[in-house]
């Protein structure tokens, strides 16, 4: 199975902090209204709580497509203004994904670092 992934990252002037929540969640309402998204979240970095990444996950490229030329879309790349720095977005082609039985199998071949 293949999916589409895109990150976009926002640094966020520290007082339109609220604003910039209070938008996002506001587009993220019922991501299953929007067709083809399997997943979507909002990340505060740890580090810096004026980062925010948001990540969400698409059955198709073609779906992601259709989402960026929609008008909620249009509203995130419009906080522009709220921002420190330019707004950053990657997007991935996930052709393969594996989960904890990887781990497991690594884990169960490697001798431990430290002893327990």
């Amino acid at each position: 199975m293949e999916i589409t992934v895109i990150r976009t990252i926002m640094n966020v002037l520290r007082e339109k902090q609220k604003e910039i929540l209070q938008t996002l969640l506001s587009l993220i309402d019922s991501p299953k209204k929007d067709k083809g998204c399997l997943n979507y979240g909002i990340f505060c970095d740890i580090e810096d709580q004026n980062v925010f990444n948001l990540i969400s996950e698409w059955d198709t490229r073609q779906h992601l497509d259709h989402y960026m030329k929609s008008h909620k879309f249009s509203v995130l790349l419009g906080t522009k203004s709220l921002l420190s720095e330019p707004m950053a977005i990657q997007i991935y082609t996930v052709t393969d994904a594996e989960g904890m039985e990887a781990i497991n199998a690594i884990r169960t071949k490697l001798k431990p670092i430290y002893p327990i």
